[in-house]
């Protein structure tokens, strides 16, 4: 039986990857915020154990951690939380920009380092839900794709000094997501939201297990995930 801790489980493309390593029987550690965030989870996903652990409070998780215990081994680490907000950067308050470099950048790079003993014990595999911002920045996305534009960089590192201890690192791409991320998304746009216009959660799930499940001899390190129509 396979170990996973997943990020971001509470909707969208966590909440489909959380599922879908449920069903097939795998053990499941979810990240959640806060306590009362952890008993919704559990609520949620029978079975799965939870960890607190605040990703915009980066500075706190090893402290955080150091008073649970986390499991010995660990197969995967999937990071998929994220916060979004949209503006012009003569608009973006340094709060904005904190607050979304903690959870998108900082917080996923140290969770990292506290779990890569469990993670390398495994030879596990660690894999990043960035971004198509995360390969191209638009006007009003700055705050955004900037933090994903640094998950490419963690990932990027991360994978050349892990190889030898055999951890792998994937880094997916999806484009435009119906989530309530996307819904808010929409909102700060002004535009309306049509779920069928986008892609399906459980479609990025099928490309994140798609990567975790591939045969020792090979590493995908980048999938790049777009609505067919």
């Amino acid at each position: 039986m396979s170990v996973h801790l997943v990020t971001g489980a509470g909707s969208g493309i966590g909440a489909a990857v959380a599922g879908r390593l449920l069903e097939r029987g795998d053990e499941l550690w979810l990240l959640a915020r806060d306590a009362g965030r952890a008993r919704e989870l559990a609520g949620r996903f029978p079975g799965a154990k939870t960890l607190v652990g605040d990703l915009a409070e980066p500075a706190r998780l090893s402290w955080a951690l150091g008073h649970q215990s986390p499991p010995d081994r660990l197969d995967s680490l999937l990071h998929v939380a994220g916060v979004v907000e949209l503006g012009p950067v003569g608009d973006l308050t340094p709060k904005i920009w904190q607050e979304t470099l903690a959870v998108n950048l900082i917080g996923p790079a140290e969770l990292t380092r506290l779990l890569l003993p469990q993670l390398r014990l495994s030879r596990g595999h660690v894999v990043m839900v960035n971004s198509g911002a995360g390969l191209s920045a638009s006007p009003e996305w700055s705050a955004y794709a900037a933090s994903k534009h640094g998950l490419k960089a963690l990932a990027d590192s991360l994978r050349g000094e892990e190889h030898a201890n055999g951890v792998r690192v994937t880094t997916v791409y999806p484009g435009r997501t119906a989530t309530p991320m996307q819904q808010k998304v929409h909102r700060q746009e002004g535009a309306a939201y049509d779920a069928s216009r986008w892609i399906d959660p459980a479609s990025v799930a099928t490309a994140v297990l798609t990567a975790l499940d591939l045969p020792r001899d090979a590493e995908l390190t980048d999938l790049t995930v777009r609505p067919g129509h």
